[in-house]
């Protein structure tokens, strides 16, 4: 039965990291309920959807999402008011019509955003399913492996680590309540470990796990399998990385930061190929800028015992997905809907991935929010394994409960089996 859009409302709160952003509730017309909200990264790829901010100083550093918030109540909701809640892409097509750019700039992406997933939420619920079981038309068999970015890379105290999260999986773990603890057993034992070997305390970083105790990577990633080993948990994982290359990217010269030096495309694909040699990588996430088109087709051919997955690089966009597909260019995306801008732009970006036999890896941003929807993308569709964060902060916790609650609520649920994906043992 057609249930339609009653009300769309809409104000201003705050991320994680306490960053204005747009909120939006849909009602529709047999009283079901979505909320939607539109979190950011610390660092936003360029060619990420538009986020809105109104640009004023006194409040928030300029950061308040006033006109996003206005431009949802004065213009996005009038004109889906009326609309069957169950018609997204009809709904996203709409908005992405009256904003009329490429990027979202006019209206915001912020604002489009967060209407597309309180609409894809109030239809869930006019359906009477939990919006993963909506996704997934049906019950659900698996939930993702989980991970953690227990140490993040950038500028901290001196220290300029030019990969920016090193990531543990747990994948070989039993199932889904042994893999989370796991992952909070070797970020416990994590300060210990660092304290011992280089004899300073452990800060927090920007993405709450511990600061890179040093520049060199290959010493982060022996921290943290030491640290495994004294958890007694080092046969459960492997490692992942992303690099976020575009930050340490110069583009006058074409060269990389690495080990306090610059370096050029090939010699980082060098490098990290060597790593791969030393450890075992799940995956590597942005190795490269995200402009570098030449260059990914080399590492993904070079670095053959791991997958290479964009990031910044493709944006959650199907045209770039496309395009980097057709050179070779990547194994996978990280999948984060707020970067392409609404729902039906994210999943057309999914389903040829899916098509293609390329990874999809969900991940929250680090302005997070409690109840991201990316958590029912990931387990609505069945997804191999995701990126979660470090095991500190509520709405990372939230997203490791939401997978334990999931497989609980769920009858035969178990973790996914990532073994065909894992590429070092061939």
């Amino acid at each position: 039965m057609t249930d339609r859009i009653k009300s769309v409302t809409a104000r201003q709160l705050i991320d994680c990291k306490c960053r204005p952003m747009v909120e939006v509730d849909v009602i529709t017309e047999n009283g079901f309920r979505g909320r939607g909200s539109a979190p950011t990264g610390s660092t936003v790829g360029m060619y990420e959807s538009y986020v809105l901010r109104d640009g004023d100083p006194s409040e928030y550093g300029g950061k308040s999402v006033h006109r996003a918030v206005n431009n949802v109540t004065g213009i996005l909701g009038p004109a889906i008011i009326g609309m069957d809640v169950s018609d997204q892409r009809g709904i996203d097509i709409k908005m992405i019509e009256l904003d009329g750019t490429e990027n979202k700039e006019k209206l915001g992406g912020n604002a489009i955003y967060a209407v597309s997933v309180a609409v894809f939420r109030a239809a869930a619920a006019s359906a009477g399913k939990e919006l993963y079981n909506y996704i997934a038309d049906g019950s659900i068999r698996t939930v993702p492996v989980p991970s953690f970015n227990i140490i993040n890379g950038g500028k901290n105290g001196g220290i300029t680590q030019a990969f920016n999260e090193f990531i543990i999986m747990p994948w070989k773990a039993p199932d889904i309540y042994s893999a989370v603890e796991t992952g909070v057993r070797i970020f416990e034992q994590l300060p210990q470990t660092i304290k011992k070997r280089f004899g300073t305390e452990p800060m927090v970083g920007r993405s709450y796990g511990y600061t890179a105790p040093s520049e060199d990577p290959a010493e982060v990633l022996d921290t943290i399998m030491e640290a495994a080993d004294a958890a007694g948990c080092a046969d459960r994982i492997s490692l992942a990385l992303d690099c976020a290359s575009s930050e340490m990217y110069d583009s006058n010269d074409g060269t990389y930061l690495l080990k306090g030096e610059r370096v050029t495309s090939d010699e980082l694909i060098d490098y990290v190929r060597e790593l791969t040699d030393s450890f075992d990588f799940v995956f590597i996430e942005d190795l490269l800028d995200e402009n570098d088109w030449d260059s990914f087709p080399k590492a993904v051919k070079r670095i053959p015992k791991t997958n290479i997955i964009g990031d910044d690089f493709i944006v959650t966009n199907r045209k770039r997905i496309e395009q980097a597909y057709e050179m070779g260019g990547i194994g996978g995306f990280i999948l984060k809907p707020n970067q392409v801008g609404t729902i039906t732009e994210a999943l057309d970006t999914y389903r040829f991935a899916h098509d293609h036999e390329l990874l999809a890896i969900t991940s929250g941003r680090s302005g997070g929010v409690i109840d991201d929807v990316v958590m029912d993308l990931a387990v609505g569709l069945q997804l191999p394994f995701i990126k979660n964060g470090a095991p500190r902060s509520g709405e990372r916790i939230e997203k490791l409960n939401f997978l334990m609650r999931a497989c609980s609520l769920t009858e035969g649920c178990r973790m996914s089996d990532i073994s065909r994906y894992i590429r070092f043992s061939r």
